[in-house]
């Protein structure tokens, strides 16, 4: 479980996580990545669950699946070196998560964050 301060809980913060940093997708999610200037904050995460995905019990089922995995990269390395910063993460699920097991959500999920912190890593050098 993720603790408080390592929520996105606003809608501002959501949206300028969303608006400022890069997307990547595949067919489970969708992770919007972005570096805030602040040095020594951990990093945090926010969650989409719309109603395509399912009813109110399927819903809490991915969200829940969702947490326990960006906990997990918490806790591990990202397998990117962020110095310059704290790292905010959008997780979006999309329709087919809900029919996804636990093993595949957590390889696309790990995939699409990666892939969104290189993208945004990328977009960094080149400015």
């Amino acid at each position: 479980m993720l603790p408080k301060h390592q929520r996105i809980r606003t809608t501002a913060q959501f949206s300028d996580t969303q608006r400022s940093g890069s997307r990547f997708g595949n067919r489970n999610v969708v992770v919007s990545a972005n570096i805030r200037p602040v040095i020594g904050d951990d990093p945090r995460a926010g969650f989409i669950v719309s109603k395509a995905v399912g009813n109110a019990v399927t819903r809490n089922v991915v969200k829940r699946r969702l947490r326990a995995i960006v906990t997990e990269l918490f806790d591990r390395d990202f397998g990117i070196e962020v110095a310059d910063g704290s790292i905010d993460l959008v997780v979006r699920a999309l329709p087919a998560s809900a029919s996804a097991s636990f093993d595949e959500l957590r390889e696309a999920a790990t995939h699409a964050v990666r892939g969104a912190l290189r993208k945004y890593m990328r977009r960094a050098e080149q400015q």
